[in-house]
């Protein structure tokens, strides 16, 4: 019997795009998934983003548009994202839905019921310009333990603690700049101690990495702290059923979105059943992939509100490190911050994918992106030996064979030391070693070449006479090479489709590999991968660099942003010019590019992000402001000389700074 298997991957949140970090985990997800589903089992994957939280609140008043409205307009941007990665999720949905919010209220009434909330009246910061009461990561200080320098409200970056907002030295807040001040108000506490016998019982069971008990271990022995479960408004979430103006905190309502996405497809899914999968004593199997940031909420709280409720607990909880680029954090001055549509606008998906599971292990090591690296195991691994072995045979076949596939192979026992690996590359999928299963299936590979480099099938085909040596030859080489496909098809899911075609195939099963494919007709081969170019490289770091520069300005306000003084200020010259020209950028989805008169200091080029929101012809003779002293910076499209200074959230609404009138080309600002 088919196995029946429920994942999810954590929630992206519904305030920003998809980048390239989200994208290792999501990618994981997708290759288990994939893995379990070319084996036959019923695997089914759900995912949703998560919609609730002051920022989401926050960003849509920026933007003049309603909360539902933003997530609306992610969810889609989100959706667009994973199925060009081709990530292959049977649900997408929100944590902002009917079915979420039934599910959350059930939750919480059985945690009132069982009495794990108690009211607690408490001191928490407030900004009294913003009046409102600050969520943890609007506030940066010093770490209580280490003593590092702006660091978030409720852990530290540094160190690794955890901690709550009252406990950070010389605390601001991210939105106003200014020094929140205490104010009490009443909140409602989960006393997470009464299931610690529970979740010791858990963690221990073999739920959970090795590493990752240790360090729920550490928490035990320090003591579970009582959960904060409600927000003050305003708040954009769900209302507490008897609490008018408090709100379900985000992170009670973000995990129970993966029932609700969960639910939302067994409503329109004949014969999917909801408690067969969440039932107390569901024989299905629950995995979570989620970073290692986030193992206190999907350890410790999320199995404490399922047992709470009556709801099964996971089977595991699948935890990964963090992706850096070339041996550092993803840098958006570096241009390593890399967004998922930026990516996809210059790479091929399946090369991402192809070197995250090259990478990926069990644990929670951190993954490197080295974009060299990348380059190199690319063109080697994918085009040079797996491609490589297909493109070697086919031609002979098809000229020499008429397309035709010998009726039996050169070498069986070769053929059987492939098929032989299905078990130990499967188990390596299972325990998502991807690392290794890569590793064998890459030295797989080698044998397969070495085979063809020993019989030289172009030598043979110069005789006539050695037709049918030439077919059985190179019938050998394309069976290897399906076995190979078949072995990657959950890693390249694209390439496993265009292999099919081109064996003239049923999609590949892993039940496939104990069968060659004897005496049938292939069709004509065509190119399935191309070399990765240096150059595609770049282009995708400089267009990362210029989504920065044309990132909304409350967006490039982060809260890590260095602080300048009035005398750093001073040194920015500041000039009146004159639009003499403007046009735009071939090949570029943002830019304008803009000479600029500058009076007595000459003409500029100056390659400006408002192609949305101007014509060029319109800004013919306008005045605008240029910062005069900025060090010309080389982009893909030639070197940018300055920057116009403009104002508003990004797209269409950007607001060209204007001089006063009056104002002449070359004139300081003050």
């Amino acid at each position: 019997m088919p196995r029946d298997i429920l994942v999810t991957s954590a929630l992206p949140y519904a305030n920003g795009s998809i980048h390239i970090g989200h994208m290792l985990e999501h990618i994981q997800t997708d290759i288990w998934v994939r893995f379990q589903k070319l084996r036959g089992e019923r695997c089914i994957a759900v995912c949703a983003d998560d919609a609730h939280g002051t920022p989401v609140m926050l960003r849509a008043q920026q933007e003049g548009i309603t909360p539902e409205a933003l997530i609306k307009r992610s969810g889609e941007e989100h959706r667009r994202d994973f199925a060009d990665f081709m990530i292959g999720y049977d649900n997408y949905y929100t944590t902002h839905s009917p079915e979420n919010r039934e599910l959350a209220n059930r939750i919480y009434q059985s945690l009132k019921d069982g009495d794990h909330v108690v009211e607690r009246t408490i001191s928490q910061a407030y900004d009294v310009e913003k009046q409102m009461f600050l969520p943890d990561r609007f506030i940066r200080g010093e770490c209580p333990r280490c003593g590092a320098a702006d660091q978030y409200g409720d852990s530290c970056e540094n160190c690794g603690a955890t901690y709550s907002p009252s406990e950070l030295k010389n605390p601001i807040s991210v939105l106003s700049g200014t020094a929140p001040v205490e104010k009490e108000s009443v909140h409602y506490f989960v006393q997470l101690s009464d299931f610690e016998a529970m979740l010791k019982d858990w963690t221990r069971g073999g739920h959970v990495h090795e590493s990752v008990r240790r360090k729920l271990d550490e928490w035990f022995e320090a003591g579970l702290k009582d959960w904060d479960i409600s927000r003050d408004g305003p708040y954009f979430g769900f209302e507490i059923p008897d609490a008018p103006g408090k709100y379900f905190y985000v992170w009670l309502d973000a995990p129970i979105g993966y029932m609700a996405s969960f639910k939302h497809l067994c409503e329109r899914t004949p014969n999917l059943d909801f408690d067969e999968f969440w039932g107390a004593d569901s024989p299905a199997e629950l995995y979570h992939f989620i970073g290692k940031d986030i193992i206190y909420f999907h350890a410790l709280f999320w199995p404490a509100m399922l047992a709470a409720a009556g709801f099964r607990t996971p089977t595991a909880v699948f935890a990964h490190g963090f992706l850096t680029v070339d041996g550092k954090k993803m840098s958006k001055s570096r241009g390593t911050f890399i967004q998922a549509r930026t990516y996809l606008d210059h790479l091929d998906p399946e090369y991402l994918r192809y070197y995250f599971a090259a990478k990926l292990g069990p644990g929670l090591d951190d993954i490197d992106l080295s974009l060299e690296d990348f380059r190199q195991r690319v063109n080697s691994d994918l085009v040079g030996k797996l491609v490589n072995i297909a493109s070697r045979a086919a031609g002979f076949i098809h000229k020499g064979s008429s397309g035709r596939l010998a009726d039996t192979l050169m070498e069986p026992a070769l053929y059987g030391d492939f098929a032989a690996a299905a078990d130990s590359i499967a188990t390596a999928y299972e325990n998502r070693e991807f690392s290794r299963a890569v590793r064998e299936v890459m030295a797989l590979a080698d044998r397969a070449n070495a085979f063809v480099d020993d019989h030289k099938p172009w030598q043979l085909n110069k005789d006539p006479a050695n037709a049918a040596q030439v077919q059985v030859v190179c019938t050998q080489a394309l069976n290897l090479f399906r076995v190979l496909t078949i072995y990657l098809a959950p890693v390249l899911p694209a390439l496993a489709v265009k292999a099919a075609e081109f064996l003239n195939v049923e999609p590949f099963r892993w039940a496939d590999l104990d069968i060659p494919l004897l005496g049938t007709e292939i069709n004509p081969f065509k190119p399935m991968m191309q070399r990765i170019d240096q150059k595609d490289i770049q282009a995708m770091i400089d267009a990362s660099k210029e989504d920065l520069q044309q990132q909304p300005a409350a967006a490039k306000a982060a809260p890590d942003a260095a602080e300048i003084n009035i005398d750093d200020f001073g040194k920015v010259d500041l000039r009146v010019a004159r639009v003499a020209g403007a046009e735009h950028v071939e090949g570029a989805d943002k830019l304008l590019k803009l000479t600029l008169d500058v009076g007595e200091l000459g003409t500029r080029t100056v390659f400006a992000g408002i192609k949305a929101a101007y014509e060029p012809d319109a800004l013919k003779d306008r005045l605008v402001v240029l910062v005069a002293n900025l060090a010309p910076r080389k982009m893909r499209f030639g070197v940018s000389e300055g920057m116009v200074l403009a104002a508003g959230p990004g797209g269409k609404d950007v607001y060209l700074l204007q001089p006063d009138a009056g104002s002449e080309p070359g004139m300081k600002v003050k």
